[in-house]
């Protein structure tokens, strides 16, 4: 028992150690040095980790939860914001048609957004490195193939594709399942409209990773070519990848956003970013602009965020674009 005792506790000191080394590598690298130097990007990553850790936390952030029939009253119904004359403290950003509060409605919305963004970058990043890996490191006819339906696909605007697949989607689905699987249909059409860019990226690294020595001689010890893959042509190319996952996060908010607009993406019973802007547009020109306006500008907001980042890691890792 001691000795187990004394490997596991040397087990535990060396993850640590490693632990320790990585970071202070990391701390004194050039990615976290051009982090520090640049305020436009904490305060772009400081907005962003602002709208995750709210969107995460909704519960326990929101001062109401707009999904609670029995805290939702239709007399509240189109309160302006509170700095206005009519004004209630208990909705800072007033409220919507019904009655819900837009500040709680914004930060449930990004929940949503923010959890169909993510999902389906994960989709389509897995898909197109998955696919971009096959087609560089095979070639052939199998690279062929996969590359003409990349050219074909990208010859339609994600937002067409997005749309055309949710429309499936819908018709073959029982009218009766739309309400619970409306996720999953919106990550799907989401992902598989944005694959290509991975599967492109990746395919370009791993041609490149295939005829060098290291590659070569796990083939000649017998590595099968999946661990090959795995273990040695996939690390060299995440760079990128994490690159345009995090700029695909920004588009896909947006592309989530345009399909609830379109009424064709989240129910209007759960309260998007996109359904809010939907909303609050039938009331815009009646007077109650704040319905759309602040979840507009979260929006807005979001996005430019992520896109500063995207840019920002794009630069990092590139040493020549420094």
């Amino acid at each position: 028992m001691a000795v187990e005792q004394e490997k596991r506790m040397a087990v535990e000191a060396g993850a640590a150690a490693r632990l320790a080394d990585a970071l202070r590598r990391f701390f004194d690298g050039d990615i976290w040095y051009s982090f520090t130097r640049s305020p436009v990007i904490i305060v772009s990553a400081v907005i962003t980790a602002l709208f995750v850790v709210s969107a995460v936390f909704a519960p326990l952030v929101a001062p109401h939860n707009p999904f609670d029939l029995a805290s939702i009253d239709l007399l509240d119904s189109f309160i302006p914001p509170v700095w206005l004359a009519d004004g209630d403290p208990r909705f800072l950003l007033g409220t919507d048609d019904q009655g819900r509060g837009i500040l709680s409605t914004i930060i449930y919305g990004a929940r949503i957004s923010l959890g169909v963004g993510f999902a389906s970058v994960l989709f389509a990043m897995v898909l197109g490195i998955a696919l971009g890996l096959i087609s560089g490191y095979f070639g052939g006819t199998v690279d062929a193939v996969i590359m003409r339906i990349a050219d074909v696909q990208l010859t339609f605007p994600a937002i067409l594709i997005a749309l055309l697949i949710d429309g499936l989607a819908r018709a073959v689905l029982p009218r009766d399942f739309h309400g619970e699987v409306w996720f999953y249909v919106l990550v799907l059409a989401i992902g598989l409209s944005f694959w290509v860019q991975y599967a492109r990226t990746v395919r370009g690294s791993a041609m490149v990773e295939r005829n060098k020595e290291y590659v070569q001689a796990a083939r000649v010890i017998g590595i099968p070519p999946v661990l090959i893959m795995l273990r040695h042509v996939l690390p060299n190319v995440m760079g990128p990848v994490l690159v345009i996952a995090t700029i695909n996060l920004a588009i896909a908010v947006i592309t989530e956003a345009t399909l609830s607009f379109l009424g064709v993406g989240v129910p209007l019973t759960s309260p998007s970013l996109g359904t809010l802007i939907r909303v609050g547009n039938d009331f815009l020109f009646s007077g109650e602009w704040w319905i759309t306006i602040f979840p507009g500008a979260a929006l807005a907001i979001l996005v430019l965020a992520v896109n500063l980042l995207g840019d920002w890691l794009r630069d990092a890792l590139n040493p020549k674009l420094r």
